[in-house]
């Protein structure tokens, strides 16, 4: 008969030990370390976010119940302060390595966008995650709150959460978008939040594309008006320039104003770009796209543990953000690899109920709800009656 370890255990063998020692090493985080080491803390953080734990104590008392499995993940018992500790000191920046690392390996299985261009498409977008201002004095956002915020790109090959940073609440989301380059020819899709003609002209210096929505007040002269394709949703598209002293000297070059129609609600929404040859229906649905980093926030919020945390210092916070990350890209390559179509909900639920079985970890994830077997198979019932 063929023995498997835990689903837990196999998940972490998609971590090669090679490469996160190597990390490790790199990033001096083993240094004079006491009670446990760094695969023992990735190992309980993982636990934390896949089991759903709550606090350091049912991390600990979650683990300590299945002692028998822990030789296998390569970890061993751990006391509460031990963990504490450890998140507390240990570097944050291995963890943002060894989600570089699984990256890499998810993005070998992209299988491309749904448009037709072969640009390459990313929305990015940030999300606040509100924190109690006395506990967390250290993210003061106003006056009794705290807050940070999660800045990310999400690549529309498959989806996949492509760059993450993490700061305080006060960071707007426009200054950490400069500090980033983007290869010629990208497509960027962003919000309101984002509207920067300044950066939009290094945008298009830098050969990069963007859809975004403008503000009502916008000020602009129309070049030129184009006849919108018939039966696609779409108002008005016309090339503009910007009239205000402000942004035409910010940014004084021609862009292109698209009016769509949304089918669903009735309401019409304007669209700005910089891309002047693309069809009207192509920019409109290119903005519709943008939705999916809005699902992949309300998905880490809803079936990882970022909402709360079991740390209170900065660094405890970054690596059970950075963790929640990991352990997204990690079921994101597992329903990638299956062959049954899983939502990331029931795949995310799924593994919590079995996380310790000994099953065949591939095989689980392509056939999780097996046949029954037929009643000509089934065991014999005895009759005890004399």
């Amino acid at each position: 008969m063929i023995k498997f370890h835990s689903i837990f255990c196999q998940m972490l063998n998609l971590f090669p030990r090679y490469q996160f020692d190597t990390a490790v090493i790199a990033h001096k985080a083993d240094r004079h370390a006491r009670g446990i080491g760094c695969w023992d803390q990735f190992v309980a953080m993982l636990f934390c976010h896949l089991a759903k734990a709550q606090s350091l104590r049912e991390i600990t008392g979650g683990m300590a119940s299945q002692e028998s499995f822990l030789y296998h993940l390569g970890t061993k018992l751990m006391k509460r302060s031990s963990l504490a500790y450890a998140n507390a000191h240990r570097p944050w920046q291995l963890y943002q390595t060894v989600f570089y690392q699984m990256l890499s390996r998810c993005t070998a299985l992209q299988k491309g966008h749904k448009f037709r261009f072969k640009n390459k498409l990313l929305s990015i977008d940030a999300s606040v995650i509100d924190l109690c201002a006395t506990v967390f004095n250290w993210a003061k956002f106003v006056k009794t709150k705290g807050a940070v915020k999660l800045h990310m790109a999400l690549d529309h090959d498959g989806y996949l959460p492509c760059y993450a940073h993490i700061t305080t609440g006060k960071v707007h989301e426009v200054n950490i978008a400069r500090q980033r380059t983007w290869p010629s020819g990208t497509i960027l899709t962003f919000d309101r939040g984002f509207l920067d003609f300044a950066w939009f002209s290094s945008l298009i210096i830098q050969g990069v594309w963007f859809v975004t929505r403008p503000k009502a007040n916008l000020a602009y002269r129309v070049l030129q008006t184009r006849t919108p394709p018939q039966n696609r949703s779409i108002l008005k598209d016309q090339v503009i320039e910007l009239t205000d002293s402000y942004s035409s000297r910010k940014c004084p070059y021609p862009l292109r104003l698209i009016e769509a129609l949304d089918p669903k609600t009735g309401e019409s929404i304007l669209l700005l770009t910089n891309h002047l040859d693309f069809g009207a229906s192509t920019i409109s649905d290119i903005y519709k796209d943008r939705w999916q980093i809005e699902i992949l926030f309300r998905n880490l919020k809803q079936h990882l543990k970022i909402k709360t945390f079991v740390g209170t210092s900065a660094n405890a916070l970054h690596i059970q953000i950075w963790t929640a990350l990991i352990a997204y890209l990690l079921l994101w390559y597992m329903k990638i690899k299956s062959r049954f179509n899983w939502s990331m909900s029931n795949l995310v639920a799924l593994v919590r109920m079995n996380l310790f079985s000994r099953r065949d970890l591939w095989a689980w994830l392509s056939d999780p709800f097996p046949k029954p077997m037929p009643k000509s198979h089934s065991l014999p019932l005895f009759n005890f009656i004399n």
